[in-house]
């Protein structure tokens, strides 16, 4: 983890208290610290910095998500090619992370992609920002993109049908600064930063994957610069019980405050509804991008995700 991000952390177990941690670095290579621990002086609580990783999901790994479907290698896999598939010269690659990296503006100050997985938007952005910070839950995600910073490149297997793979490489192209991004563990509900923290903000098909999505565009707000900002939240809005309970979905039912459309309430909140999201945002674009998840050579997962671009 780059030193400098330890300027902006804080407790995440704590949250709404924003309570500083301290390092203990026991290894580092020039800026990144390998080895540590980030330690809450209120609650007592570690986390751990492992091979340059800063584990700062509040919630214990548990074995259930140990065992999550995002932890695995053909996962890991399928999202890297869903990602990168325009750099390894697929013809079919999807141009989804373009088509959103297109929608922020260059500016100062410091970018954060909530819901990174292996990275592709973190990357983009930082040819736009002074620096960029990618979050996931998912420790194998985090483990490859912080690969590709690290290394500039990255070896991996497509599955081809059945068990047979095809070897390649993704290489980084040099106009990404990777000496400007950083990639930690973390969740999208209890962000470890500092409130007012970012001029960036991308929440990317993750809305619908959370348990409280209202908290999350909450988390979202409280990081956010009150102006001088942009946030790209976009989202195919596939609500489901197994994920979130019915009454905390933010659209996809015919009753209760939030019946509706998923981007249509997400707008109402952004534009101050309910006061829960202030100072109230301005609505800049809106619109929708095809992505795909590439599972093997002959099949892929065709998504329509729905975005807004905001600004205040």
């Amino acid at each position: 983890m780059k030193k400098p991000l330890l300027e902006m952390l804080v407790c995440p177990v704590c949250l709404p208290d924003e309570i500083e941690l301290k390092a203990v670095i026991t290894q580092q290579h020039q800026e990144d610290i390998t080895e540590g621990v980030l330690t809450c002086p209120k609650c007592g609580g570690a986390h751990p910095i492992r091979e340059g990783i800063a584990f700062l999901d509040p919630s214990p790994q548990t074995e259930a998500k140990a065992a999550s479907k995002y932890e695995t290698a053909p996962v890991v896999s399928s999202y890297l090619w869903s990602h990168y598939g325009d750099i390894l010269g697929d013809p079919e690659a999807s141009s989804a992370y373009a088509e959103w990296a297109g929608l922020v503006s260059g500016g100062p100050g410091v970018a954060l992609d909530i819901g990174s997985a292996v990275g592709r938007f973190t990357f983009e952005m930082s040819r736009k920002r002074d620096f960029v910070v990618g979050i996931d839950n998912s420790v194998a995600f985090i483990r490859a993109a912080r690969e590709l910073m690290v290394r500039g490149r990255k070896p991996m297997a497509l599955r081809q049908e059945g068990l047979l793979t095809r070897e390649e490489t993704i290489v980084l192209p040099e106009t990404w600064q990777i000496d400007k991004v950083e990639f930690i563990v973390g969740d999208a509900l209890a962000l470890p930063f500092r409130s007012k923290s970012f001029s960036a903000l991308a929440s990317l098909n993750i809305a619908d994957k959370v348990q409280l999505p209202l908290k999350h565009l909450q988390e979202v707000n409280r990081v956010a610069r009150e102006k001088e900002v942009q946030f790209v939240l976009s989202d195919p809005f596939s609500w489901s019980t197994e994920v979130a309970r019915e009454e905390d979905w933010l659209g996809g039912k015919d009753s209760g405050p939030y019946a509706g459309r998923g981007i249509d309430n997400i707008i109402a909140l952004l534009q101050g509804k309910d006061r829960r999201l202030l100072p109230a945002w301005r609505i800049a674009r809106q619109g929708h991008v095809w992505w795909k998840i590439r599972t093997h050579a002959n099949h892929f997962e065709l998504i329509r995700s729905c975005f807004v671009k905001a600004e205040r």
